[in-house]
């Protein structure tokens, strides 16, 4: 005789459950499988970064800034030292005596969007030419800054102890050096020696640089990387205690091995965020040492010395300021807005 279940008692009746709960079906079981897709580090931050709108649009405008320096000269009907007789200091979209008959004549004659400078050169294409300046030289001083602060931050994260005290106090000297001075030194200690090697077959690019520019690339790979091995040495003293850094060595596996696919490779969205963010440092600095007169040599353009050249006719053609003034603000503040873009993309802390 089957007894009775006592009331107060927590056990579950199977018959009773049965009868409650049904099977589910097919579908019901599908519609409660939630599956993430599996992706990659890199794909999960451009993925987050195409959400971020100011990122995208930042990136945007770099890229029209990159083809309108780049591509755009190349089919432009002036050149950026072509001097045209008669046509010097016009303003926006004026045209000179010698232009205006060609036009009377039924010649098209191709507008000066931004005028003249005084020695009668298309400001725009002068313009688009700074904007390349600046822009390689922001590129190429951080690639250089990249490479070697990453490897000297890298070796001195690893190895520690002695090692990293050494390298690090270097980097502290470093610091106290003023950039600016070394680069009118190493300027007029360069200039007679790289006149000389221009004269060499495959060194003529020396002469449309200048020494200033030579010189401010070399301070660039001297003193301007000590903030990325900073950076960098920090994230490799704490990648550096992971278990697959353990395991790398006990198969025996070499330092540069090591630090090379281990650890670098593991900073990469650290290195891609800083080096980003380092393009535009480099723009403002290599303005800042042209508008000084430190910069390019001439007629070769840049952002900075148009900005200085103008200075002369403010009054009389404030365009003439304004237009390279106003390209170094949209470089700089596109590159800064790339950059806070991609640190929230790729920088795991920023994840929600």
């Amino acid at each position: 005789m089957e007894g009775k279940k006592n009331p107060l008692s927590l056990q579950l009746n199977v018959d009773e459950i049965q009868d409650a709960f049904e099977p589910a079906t097919a579908e019901e079981k599908e519609s409660l499988v939630v599956m993430r897709e599996s992706v990659g580090f890199f794909k999960d931050g451009l993925r987050r970064f195409r959400k971020n709108k100011i990122a995208m649009a930042s990136l945007t405008v770099v890229v029209i800034i990159i083809i309108l320096a780049f591509i755009v000269p190349a089919f432009y009907p002036y050149d950026y030292e072509e001097q045209m007789k008669g046509s010097e200091r016009l303003g926006v979209m004026e045209y000179s005596k010698s232009e205006l008959e060609r036009m009377e004549a039924g010649e098209k004659v191709f507008p000066h969007f931004l005028g003249t400078d005084q020695n009668g050169r298309d400001y725009t294409i002068r313009v688009l030419m700074g904007a390349r300046v600046s822009m390689t030289v922001g590129i190429i001083a951080s690639a250089l800054i990249l490479l070697i602060g990453s490897v000297y931050g890298a070796v001195a994260g690893y190895f520690g102890g002695r090692t990293d005290m050494v390298m690090m106090r270097i980097v502290d000297i470093l610091y106290t050096i003023p950039d600016v001075l070394i680069i009118i030194l190493l300027a007029q200690v360069l200039k007679f020696p790289l006149q000389n090697l221009a004269q060499v077959p495959g060194f003529s690019w020396i002469t449309a640089l200048g020494p200033n520019m030579v010189s401010m690339f070399l301070v660039f790979a001297l003193l301007y990387w000590v903030g990325m091995a900073r950076i960098v040495r920090g994230q490799i003293m704490v990648l550096k205690q992971n278990e697959y850094v353990t395991a790398a060595k006990a198969l025996g596996a070499t330092n540069g091995r090591i630090i090379r696919k281990h650890l670098i490779t593991n900073c990469i969205g650290t290195l891609i965020v800083t080096t980003t963010l380092q393009i535009p440092s480099s723009i403002f600095t290599e303005s800042f040492l042209s508008f000084l007169g430190l910069g390019v040599q001439a007629p070769m353009p840049s952002l900075g010395s148009l900005a200085s050249n103008a200075l002369n006719g403010l009054q009389t053609f404030p365009e003439k300021l304004f237009a390279p003034a106003f390209m170094i603000f949209v470089i700089i503040l596109s590159f800064n807005l790339l950059g806070d873009g991609l640190r929230d993309a790729f920088d795991p802390k920023m994840k929600r």
